[in-house]
């Protein structure tokens, strides 16, 4: 694993339960790729490889937008170390939630 990212997906929609509903669109397409992650409130972690993670970034958008998003913006932070070892979500907050 050479790489994290943290994605908030943000369906342009008429109502908060149409954002939702989109939202755990996305999130369903995230837990399919098999890869380690974690829902927080207003973003989801992803760990894994960096090509692999930037696939993701541009499917999530393409998911929304097939589940009836007509616009969607994402914020996406990365974090990338090329030669493995960027810190793990677990190691980032498994402390902090005990």
């Amino acid at each position: 694993m050479n790489a994290n990212i943290a994605i908030q997906v943000l369906p342009h929609v008429e109502s908060d339960q149409e954002v939702i509903r989109i939202v755990d669109e996305v999130i369903a397409y995230i837990k399919s790729t098999g890869l380690n992650y974690y829902v927080g409130p207003s973003e989801t972690s992803i760990e894994g490889d960096y090509d692999q993670l930037m696939e993701i970034v541009k499917n999530c958008q393409l998911v929304a937008v097939k589940a009836g998003a007509p616009k969607v913006s994402a914020y996406v932070k990365i974090g990338f170390v090329p030669d493995g070892g960027v810190l793990t979500i677990d190691q980032k907050v498994t402390k902090h939630h005990k």
